[in-house]
């Protein structure tokens, strides 16, 4: 339904900001707004502001921005048509009335969902009558408490072809609405329409207000044909559309900014039972495409969480499929795999809430899983198979809609080619120098996935954007455990940084750290090199400096290559980045580093920066869209990604000052 400008308005009008706020966060008053502590992020310092003169609300922490109808969105999932459903429902304001047929589906839609809570009641009485005794067993023996089957109102439906439909009909259903609701079985080859569910322990299905709308029942009989049977699809469940128990998870979702989606209802109640409140399940099916954005709508990264058997595997496979033409800047999925043979709920109650978190904690991006899966399917040791892997990827990589995130998903893959592919040059083997021609190239990526060079080249941080102070921690996948220490006053005056207003990122001198202490690396890793984007002109010319040095030698040492740089013009760069710290976690940049963790930490680095680049680009296109259009959406976006760049700069790309001793 489309909702009049004036509409809005008069809702506006008539709820206050503060007054929807107020509902989830503590306001005082300050002059003519009101302050209070973040919803979108915890702090202790109140620096979320509330403006009922002009109508909207302010965070300066999240960079959220927006009315009533936004706060609702962001605060409890709901869709944009349900927030103005509510509000104008509490503001009291009158919604426009629907035509004829419109009021005479809705008519429908009121009847079927009385049905369905009278369908709710009757198996939640037979649950705890005396046919209910085997249901009750082995409800008993899943373990479940006497309070999660009244939050979940789980029933039981009678072994009987008539119990439900004959309490129906006194209740005054009519035949034809008791099928159509499906939960009676009816056709013209079937004399008398009987029960669909029959001895099962039965599952009310809610949609997102928490109306039932379905059911789910797990048969109890080890017979049947269906150990679990949904209903079918009506006028009031399209079971693609929905998510087991999303009504009840959305709240704990946007409080604990975090989705878990299991398989099964069992799976999703255990789980709720043990705290995970969070929790959501399809319906029987595959993930489909709604389902995906109804998880997104909860968290920018919900956690797959499967079972570790082959099954389990299939299962993730599916859902990147499903995923890869819709993913997003800041919107994927993440994928946990549980120990073979091995449910959530047989997790949780064998080991504890604390095992399922500690796998949630490994959950492995969408990435890993979508390489892992093109990796394992072949033998990759021939010049023809490699080529038919990278094909492969190829055409998956352009089912990636947005251009931003097919950009990076193209310079990642490409990299852990040439990562994987690497190990081979130089053994004497297939893959050695001496076997092909042209020097050694099977270890590096085709074109079409190097990608990342001459647009990303020059993208340096927005004008606008402000730089971490130095002082802050790193987090544990950046630098953790260094202590940092203020540059001097003669370092941050130096011609070598004063041109660019600014000292060089951390993170841009430690990936050229790495190539500094291990001048091997730049064989294997030339195109990479070749197309970092830098921040720091001074390091970018630097970068420039270390190619053309390996150019004319290729096989330089680190002594080497350092007396070819110190007779450059870069020779003052050389020693800024020679005198970075490496925190604890970076040792890979040290001499002394292995291979092994030298191409590992070498990787990591790559991604962090390759984070904060695309970060850097998608904020560029949200500013060019504002000026554009000046609109909410537009600005929202620019807050967003505004903060989640504050965050990554702040937390993993900090100054390389930060690392540096006096120089005075």
């Amino acid at each position: 339904m489309r909702f009049s400008p004036h509409l809005l308005d008069e809702i506006r009008a008539r709820l206050p900001v503060s007054q929807v706020v107020g509902r989830k966060v503590a306001l005082k008053r300050k002059g003519r707004e009101y302050s209070g502590l973040s919803p979108f992020k915890v702090e202790k310092t109140p620096s979320f502001f509330v403006n009922d003169q002009k109508g909207f609300y302010h965070c300066f922490a999240s960079g959220e921005h927006g009315d009533i109808f936004t706060f609702l969105m962001k605060t409890e999932g709901v869709s944009f048509p349900e927030a103005v459903e509510r509000l104008a429902e509490e503001a009291g304001v009158a919604l426009p009335k629907s035509d004829a047929r419109d009021e005479a589906r809705e008519d429908q839609r009121t009847r079927l969902l009385a049905l369905m809570e009278e369908s709710a009641k009757f198996f939640e009485v037979a649950l705890a009558g005396s046919a209910g005794g085997e249901a009750r067993r082995y409800i008993e023996k899943r373990g479940l408490k006497r309070e999660t089957l009244a939050t979940f109102r789980i029933g039981y439906a009678p072994n009987s072809r008539s119990a439900l439909k004959e309490h129906l009909a006194k209740a005054g259903f009519t035949l034809e609405e008791m099928t159509l609701s499906g939960m009676l079985i009816a056709g013209d080859d079937i004399p008398v329409a009987y029960d669909r569910f029959r001895h099962r322990v039965m599952f009310p299905i809610g949609d997102a207000k928490g109306r039932i709308v379905a059911f789910g029942g797990r048969a109890l009989d080890p017979d049947q044909n269906a150990k679990y049977l949904n209903s079918p699809e009506t006028p009031l469940f399209h079971k693609g559309h929905l998510l087991f128990n999303a009504h009840r998870a959305r709240a704990a979702a946007h409080d604990k900014q975090r989705v878990i989606a299991v398989e099964g209802y069992m799976d999703a109640i255990s789980l709720s039972e043990a705290g995970f409140t969070e929790t959501v399940a399809p319906l029987g099916t595959a993930l489909t495409e709604d389902q995906l954005q109804l998880l997104w709508r909860m968290s920018a990264e919900p956690i797959l969480c499967f079972d570790g058997d082959s099954a389990g595997k299939r299962a993730a496979f599916r859902a990147v499929d499903t995923a890869l033409p819709h993913l997003k800047p800041g919107a994927s999925l993440m994928f946990a795999f549980l120990p073979d043979g091995l449910d959530p709920d047989d997790l949780v109650r064998q080991q504890g809430p604390a095992a399922l978190d500690a796998c949630l904690g490994r959950a492995r991006p969408l990435i890993d899983v979508l390489f892992e899966r093109e990796w394992g399917q072949g033998d990759w040791s021939t010049p023809e198979r490699r080529a038919g892997l990278e094909k492969t990827l190829k055409g998956l990589i352009g089912r990636i809609a947005d251009e931003s995130v097919r950009a990076h998903y193209r310079q990642s893959l490409g990299q852990r080619l040439t990562a994987a592919w690497a190990p081979t040059i130089g053994t004497g083997g297939q893959g050695s120098q001496a076997g092909v021609a042209g020097g050694g190239r099977w270890g590096t990526a085709p074109p079409w996935l190097r990608g990342g060079g001459r647009g990303l080249r020059n993208a340096g941080a927005p004008s606008n954007f402000r730089r971490g102070p130095a002082g802050r921690s790193f987090p544990p996948n950046l630098g953790q455990g260094a202590e940092h220490l203020n540059p001097s006053s003669s370092l941050r005056k130096s011609a070598l940084v004063a041109s660019e207003g600014g000292l060089p990122p951390y993170r841009e001198a430690l990936l050229l750290k790495v190539l500094l202490n291990h001048p091997w690396l730049i064989e294997e890793q030339a195109e990479a090199i070749a197309g970092l984007p830098f921040t720091s002109t001074a390091l970018s010319a630097l970068r420039d400096a270390i190619l053309s040095a390996h150019a004319l030698d290729n096989s330089l040492d680190t002594e080497t290559l350092r007396t070819h740089l110190n007779k450059s013009s870069v020779g003052k760069v050389l020693t800024l980045v020679e005198r970075a710290v490496s925190h604890k976690c970076d040792r890979f940049a040290e001499p002394e580093a292995g291979r092994t963790e030298v191409e590992d930490g070498w990787r990591h680095a790559l991604a962090m920066h390759d984070r904060h680049v695309g970060l850097q680009r998608s904020l560029e296109a949200a500013e060019q869209a504002w000026h554009e259009d000046r609109s909410e959406a537009s600005f929202a976006r620019i807050c967003d990604l505004k903060r989640q760049l504050e965050l990554a700069s702040g937390a993993d790309s900090f100054d390389v000052a930060a690392g540096l001793g006096h120089t005075s």
